[in-house]
């Protein structure tokens, strides 16, 4: 693997450390210690009544992840068209360090202020990487994006892997850190992971360049107006292309479902009577298992083909839904934790890959931002069918059933692609 030029191996390592940085949100907050503790100190209801908590997380998570998909081309069309994107990088970066720092001040049973402060944060964190992502383009030349990017999204997987780690620990073992209890020790992890993302989001801010946008620059309104106007036209573009327009809704439905495990495992975990312990070492298997086995199942789609490794992943998933349903001991947790991870990168990694085959060559930035936008929108019908069905039926175990319509509803879609149909486009 060819290495960067050493001019720029500055300004590579530290957009890639950003990663490493604000991937603990993703683990640590997000995934991990949120959802349980959301149940446990700031919403803790009867016996029986865990289905409430499980509703109120649910649409909270959509909500914020509506916010952000809103957004989403808005801060695209801006950091295209001006030279800010460093700027509304630290802008969102402080506004998610801020509120996962706030997650400590919370007080007990302050669940509408928790979901709140919550939800900012996953903006702030989501916003920031509009622009993260943005500025790969200042720091690799084409020929190294590839490796660059790699770099980012391995440090990430550590970086985020790392501070659960330690996390786990202060959880378990509170004493060994000077914490009187494990309650205050989950609190405590919060503001590591404020302090941690923004320690490590200072390398971006002091060794990446940004270059000037060649048009100047533009006010927020012209920049928001032109955003979606390319979006429209992007959209009216798209739907002539059948198999595009069929792959990204089948894409739209089973990445939803995949986020929505990653968001609401360990609130499910939490309803079946599991410790925070359980839960988070679940989490953290799934982050070890992830890394190797999404580079493996990269051979697995070049073997197979594509289209149907992403296929066969998504049936796994399907399985791993039903038999989430009979999990009765931590054992049983901890094994969908790895089934979870031998398929959660390589679905997401060779999804990105198939798309890129799918569409013209020549369009390749103008669909992939339709495409990255699109990919923000998910995870809003997974946590609002968990939400409605717990709430409805009144149990949280058979919530879970309903992403099978996610699944089996995106790989249907997914079987309908046929390459060959874009054969004569693509010349």
């Amino acid at each position: 693997m060819s290495t960067p030029p050493p001019s720029s191996r500055r300004q590579v390592f530290g957009w890639a450390l950003y990663d490493w940085g604000n991937s603990a949100f993703a683990t640590t907050v997000m995934a991990g210690f949120f959802p349980a503790f959301y149940g446990r100190y700031w919403r803790p209801l009867p016996e029986g009544m865990d289905a409430q908590s499980t509703f109120e997380l649910g649409i909270g998570n959509a909500v914020a992840s509506l916010m952000v998909a809103v957004m989403a081309p808005i801060l695209g069309s801006i950091a295209d068209r001006g030279s800010a994107k460093k700027r509304f990088l630290a802008c969102f970066t402080a506004l998610g360090v801020g509120m996962t720092a706030a997650l400590f001040l919370v007080p007990q049973g302050g669940w509408f202020a928790a979901l709140a402060v919550y939800g900012l944060g996953v903006v702030g964190f989501s916003g920031a990487n509009v622009f993260y992502d943005s500025l790969l383009v200042s720091v690799a030349p084409p020929d190294k994006s590839d490796f660059v990017s790699g770099l980012g999204y391995s440090l990430g997987y550590l970086g985020g892997g790392v501070l659960l780690a330690l996390n786990l620990w202060m959880v378990r073992s509170p004493a060994t850190f000077g914490i009187p209890d494990a309650t205050t020790a989950v609190r405590v992890a919060f503001l590591t992971v404020a302090v941690w993302w923004a320690l490590f989001a200072i390398p971006i801010m002091v060794f990446v360049r940004e270059p000037a946008a060649k048009a100047g620059r533009v006010g927020m309104v012209t920049a928001a107006v032109q955003g979606w106007r390319q979006l429209a036209t992007t959209f009216r573009e798209i739907r002539r292309l059948r198999t595009i327009w069929l792959f990204l809704l089948a894409y739209w439905l089973y990445i939803d479902g995949v986020q929505t495990v990653i968001k609401m495992a360990v609130k499910f975990g939490q309803s079946l009577g599991f410790d925070d312990g359980t839960l988070i070492g679940a989490l953290l298997l799934t982050q070890a298992v992830g890394f190797p086995a999404a580079l493996l199942y990269g051979w697995f789609g070049h073997r197979i083909g594509t289209r149907r490794a992403i296929l066969i992943g998504i049936v796994a998933y399907g399985i791993t839904t039903i038999a989430s349903v009979f999990m009765t001991v931590p054992a049983h947790f901890f094994a969908l934790a790895v089934a979870v991870g031998l398929v959660q990168g390589g679905v997401q990694a060779l999804s990105r890959s198939y798309f890129g085959r799918l569409i013209p060559a020549d369009k390749a930035g103008e669909f992939f931002g339709f495409y990255n936008m699109l990919g923000k929108f998910a995870t809003i019908l997974g946590p609002t069918l968990m939400g409605v069905s717990a709430w409805a039926l009144g149990s949280t175990r058979l919530s879970i059933l309903s992403l099978l319509l996610l699944f089996g509803a995106g790989g249907w879609l997914l079987s309908r692609v046929r390459e060959a149909e874009l054969a004569p486009q693509r010349g």
